[in-house]
């Protein structure tokens, strides 16, 4: 998968949400993703529910397209600059 069928994924399957996904810092391979995701939906979440939700979007592909995801999760609070 391209980081722009990952961003799509993530996108369509997490309402009112923003992913942003590129291939990571020093990969050697094409299935090596940085993924930073900012939604509404983290909000009152601990970081290991956040990224579980972002884990469930993603489904089958974590164990089929993509080896290793490195994840960034935000609230559009903290995306912007605001504290909760």
């Amino acid at each position: 998968m391209t980081p722009e069928e990952v961003a799509a994924l993530i996108e369509r399957e997490l309402p009112d949400c923003e992913a942003t996904v590129e291939r990571a810092r020093g990969a050697h391979d094409d299935d090596h993703l940085a993924a930073t995701v900012v939604s509404p939906a983290f909000e009152d979440r601990s970081l290991v529910d956040q990224h579980e939700l972002v884990y469930d979007a993603l489904g089958d592909a974590m164990t089929t397209d993509i080896h290793a995801l490195e994840l960034t999760t935000r609230t559009p609070g903290e995306s912007d600059g605001r504290s909760r």
